[in-house]
C-alpha cells in the first residue's frame, strides 16, 4: 500500500526507546525523515544511530525535556532549521510509574511532575510546533495515550489523568486545527512489551515464584485481554504510521485502541 509519506518529516518525542523508538523506525522505513527527542542523550543517540543504519533517511537527535519550555523551543528551532517544515508530530513522551504504591499518598510535587511530563508536555510541544506544520493537508498530530485513561489501573492515578487528558485534548485539537487541515488522533496502547513492561513482568513473576510467561498469561486473563497476549511496540507503530499517511486523511479526532480487546471489557 502506497502511504505517500516518503520525503516528509516527523518529530517524535520520547523516541529513545519503547513505543517512541518503534514509531521513529516505522516512519523512517516509509522514507520519512525523523527528528527524535528524549531526555537521555546516550539512549537517544543509540536509537538515532539504529534508525540511520536501518533506513536511508535523515535523522536529527535532540536531547530535550518536554517539561522545559526552553528545551522545547530550542528543539523546534533546530528541527525547522534542518528541515523547514515538520509534517508529523507524535506526542509520545512520558514516564513509567515512579513507585508501585498508592499515588493518592504522593506529595503534590510528584503528581505535578507526571502531569507536566505527559499532558502539559504534549501541549507545550504542540503549541511550539504548529507554526512549522504545513496547512496543505499533510499535517498530522498523533497523541499516544494509554488504557489507564479508559480504565482504573492501580497504581496508575497520574497515568490515568494524563491519558484521559490526552484523549480529550485530541478531540479539542482536531476541532481547533480543522481549518488548518491538520488532523489530530489518539492511539491508545494496551499492555505493550516495552522495556519497562518487560522489567515489570520479570520482577512480578519472581515475586510470585512464576516464570514470566505464566505471569503474563495470568495477567491477560485477569485484565480481560481477549487476544491472550501482550502487544509489540511494532504493532503500535504500524497504526501510527498509517495515521500519519495520506490514506488516513479522513480520520480525525479518533481514539483508536491497540489493546488486544482489553477495552471491550470482557469480564
Amino acid at each position: 500500500m502506497e502511504l505517500g509519506l516518503a520525503g516528509r518529516v516527523a518529530l517524535v518525542t520520547g523516541a529513545s526507546k519503547g513505543i517512541g523508538k518503534a514509531i521513529a523506525l516505522g516512519l523512517a522505513a516509509e522514507g520519512v525523515h525523523v527528528v527524535m527527542l528524549a531526555r537521555n542523550r546516550e539512549a537517544l543517540d543509540a536509537a538515532a544511530e539504529e534508525v540511520r543504519q536501518r533506513c536511508s533517511v535523515r535523522v536529527l537527535a535532540i536531547p530535550a525535556d518536554v517539561r522545559s519550555e526552553t528545551d522545547v523551543s530550542q528543539a523546534i528551532d533546530a528541527a525547522t532549521r534542518e528541515f523547514r517544515a515538520v509534517h508529523i508530530l507524535v506526542n509520545n513522551a512520558g514516564g513509567p510509574i515512579k513507585r508501585q504504591e498508592r499515588q493518592i499518598t504522593w506529595p503534590s510535587a510528584d503528581w505535578l511532575d507526571d502531569l507536566n511530563t505527559k499532558m502539559i508536555g504534549m501541549l507545550r510541544v504542540t503549541q511550539a510546533m504548529l507554526p512549522s506544520m504545513p496547512t496543505d493537508g499533510s499535517g498530522r498530530i498523533i497523541n499516544i495515550s494509554g488504557i489507564a485513561g479508559i480504565s482504573a489501573l492501580g497504581p496508575a492515578l497520574t497515568h490515568g489523568m494524563n491519558n484521559s487528558a490526552m484523549n480529550q485534548a485530541t478531540s479539542y485539537l482536531a476541532s481547533d486545527l480543522a481549518a488548518s487541515r491538520i488532523t489530530v488522533n489518539a492511539v491508545i496502547p494496551g499492555l505493550i512489551a516495552t522495556e519497562w513492561r518487560e522489567t515489570w513482568a520479570d520482577a512480578s513473576a519472581r515475586q510470585q515464584s512464576q516464570n514470566p510467561q505464566t505471569f503474563l498469561d495470568d495477567i491477560c486473563q485477569q485484565w480481560g485481554i481477549v487476544s491472550g497476549r501482550w502487544g509489540s511496540v511494532d504493532e503500535v507503530a504500524d497504526l501510527v504510521v498509517f495515521l500519519a499517511s495520506d490514506r488516513a486523511a479522513y480520520i480525525n479526532g479518533a481514539r483508536i485502541t491497540v489493546d488486544g480487546g482489553y477495552s471491550i471489557n470482557a469480564r
